[in-house]
């Protein structure tokens, strides 16, 4: 009914996250150039690469999910655009399976980025000899 409104209000709080981290980093990259110097630590933290690439998975899951319930004509081109909305006894069904179908989704998908996110630095921060 509308499980992809969960995930799909944690891909816009990813995205304005991410927005704003991008305008951060290059605010200090911008800054770094002017005093002529660059620090690159290679410090374990979460870029905005990284959570930009949580809000395309976010996003592309959403939208899939959008376009499944669009096919089934749960979702209506207007107000209030979902057709369990119309009907008090639907609409506890809706939330009910919100609550635990689109919570689920939306933990399983940030979870999966989180090991793909450690994967990554954990891979980058080693350094290999070759002998």
């Amino acid at each position: 009914m509308a499980c992809f409104v969960v995930p799909m209000a944690e891909a816009m709080v990813a995205t304005t996250v991410s927005k704003v981290l991008i305008k951060k980093e290059e605010q200090k990259s911008m800054q770094e150039i002017e005093d002529g110097f660059i620090n690159d630590t290679g410090s374990c933290r979460i870029e905005a690469r990284q959570i930009k690439k949580l809000s395309n998975f976010l996003w592309g899951g959403s939208g899939l999910l959008a376009f499944e319930h669009l096919w089934h004509g749960e979702i209506m081109p207007y107000f209030p655009f979902l057709t369990a909305a119309n009907n008090p006894a639907d609409l506890t069904k809706m939330l009910h399976e919100m609550s635990t179908v689109g919570v689920t989704m939306a933990v399983v998908v940030t979870l999966f980025w989180g090991v793909l996110t450690f994967i990554e630095m954990k891979g980058t921060n080693k350094k290999t000899v070759i002998q």
